[in-house]
């Protein structure tokens, strides 16, 4: 796939987060109007072991467009092998994590680690590239700290090695999520090469993705955080980068409808208790905002089956459940 077919695929684009960019999740935002979604990331050495709970995060059933499948690990040639086996089960891109912040993959030498190793980050990126058809793309941060600004100079390097786009999280390794992402930085890189450049960090509204393709002149955006429990976020953002009326925020039947699709998809693939555990989390992202959330946290958080999180869904949205799906 040539650069110029996968930019318009780019242009928004849900990130991939750990326990989050199921397929469940990622139905949701292709729904809402995404045509490219990520999955989380995966470990390349849980993927040539053969791990079922890895393997089942590539699953795509009931999915339409592309799927990025990105991974991370510290070794070219296992890199290259699992870039192999995604492909192999379907993967459309290969993403190559480098900015994933979690001491825990830092400490292996892989995610966020790779902005201190230059060498070995571009030997990583040439076996993915070399050892596959797909385009691959990267996912970094801005550098380790404030005096390690890498990301203009790994891009180039990246671009010269085959990587066909770069994602830019605008914020160093050290500060994690906090602070302002700088947007500045991010347009650094996207003048340093000629790939397509996706810009991350601090958008939490339609208007945050104008601003931030207008500051960086990036080919697209990509939205993680404010996405939680806001999947139609996607949809009202392609609304205003198209220049058409930007829908409102989602009414009590929106939201209850989402929620509860939300938790028929997971529980397809998890099963009824676990997908209800999984969706406490979501739950409470949903219900961030609205009068009353304190108290539907404490009570989502005691329910155990589907029939109690519907009940308490729609006790806390006032919407009836058909008599099917009402409890005592």
């Amino acid at each position: 796939m040539p650069v110029e077919a996968l930019e318009p695929f780019l242009r928004v684009v849900p990130a991939p987060m750990a326990g989050v960019s199921d397929r469940a999740f990622r139905i949701l935002v292709r729904e809402a109007g995404c045509s490219l979604a990520y999955t989380e990331m995966v470990s390349d050495q849980a993927l040539i072991h053969g791990n079922t709970a890895t393997r089942a995060l590539l699953d795509r059933r009931g999915e339409t467009g592309l799927l990025a499948v990105q991974i991370f690990g510290a070794a070219p040639e296992t890199m290259a092998a699992a870039a192999r086996l995604v492909v192999e089960a379907g993967a459309d891109l290969v993403d190559i994590n480098m900015g994933c912040p979690v001491p825990k993959v830092v400490k292996g030498g892989a995610g966020a680690a790779l902005l201190r190793d230059r060498g070995r980050a571009l030997d990583i990126a040439r076996a993915v590239v070399e050892a596959v058809e797909v385009p691959v793309t990267v996912k970094m941060r801005l550098g380790w700290d404030a005096d390690s600004i890498v990301a203009p100079d790994l891009a180039r390097g990246l671009e010269g090695v085959g990587v066909r786009a770069v994602t830019v999280h605008g914020r160093t390794r050290s500060q994690f999520y906090a602070g302002r992402a700088d947007w500045a930085a991010i347009r650094s890189v996207r003048e340093a090469v000629g790939i397509p450049v996706i810009a991350n960090g601090d958008v939490f509204a339609p208007e945050d993705a104008g601003r931030l393709l207008a500051e960086t002149g990036c080919a697209g955006v990509m939205i993680g955080r404010g996405a939680l429990g806001n999947p139609w976020l996607f949809s009202r953002t392609i609304a205003r980068l198209a220049g058409r009326e930007v829908p409102g925020p989602p009414d009590g039947e929106q939201l209850f409808y989402t929620v509860i699709r939300h938790l028929t998809l997971k529980m397809e693939d998890r099963g009824e208790r676990m997908a209800v555990l999984e969706m406490r989390k979501h739950s409470a992202w949903y219900a961030r905002g609205l009068r009353g959330a304190a108290r539907f946290r404490e009570r989502i958080n005691r329910v155990d089956t589907a029939d109690g999180f519907r009940k308490v869904w729609s006790e806390f949205l006032g919407r009836e459940l058909p008599e099917t799906e009402a409890t005592a």
